[in-house]
């Protein structure tokens, strides 16, 4: 079941990102051009995935644990770090680069673009590269 409903929220994910347009570097490209052909549409798009996830987590938070889960699993540190500033400019930078997030690359391999599959190659490197450079003691993750 647990499984089912992964498949699920991943599907609901993948059509939202195809329906917002969010496939297409070219229109998240166009919402960094704030002096050129700026395209507003993808601050609409984040806007109501805040809101939705805000809802979603105070509705969440009423239960003791996950519906298909042992635990919530949260992060362990509330610190503002440069690993954490470091991370973050390089999502932004690779973001703005490629016009792809890797939430948005996913879906978008539907397309058979081999862009898209360069790109994912790419952060799959960087994921190994981080593992390689910083190694981290990983907690047991109750499944």
């Amino acid at each position: 079941m647990k499984l089912i409903f992964a498949l699920l929220t991943g599907l609901v994910f993948g059509i939202g990102i195809a329906v917002s347009g969010m496939m297409n570097p070219a229109k998240v490209l166009n919402f960094f051009d704030v002096a050129g052909t700026w395209d507003p549409s993808l601050a609409f798009v984040m806007g109501g995935a805040v809101v939705v996830t805000f809802v979603g987590y105070r509705l969440v938070w009423r239960r003791a644990a996950p519906l298909f889960g042992g635990r919530f699993q949260l992060p362990s540190s509330t610190a503002i770090d440069a690993k954490l500033v470091g991370g973050s400019a390089l999502f932004g930078i690779g973001w703005g680069i490629a016009g792809f997030c890797p939430g948005a690359a996913l879906p978008a391999l539907g397309t058979g673009r081999w862009e898209v599959a360069l790109f994912l190659v790419a952060v799959a490197g960087g994921f190994y590269l981080r593992r390689l450079l910083t190694p981290t003691k990983r907690a047991d993750i109750a499944t």
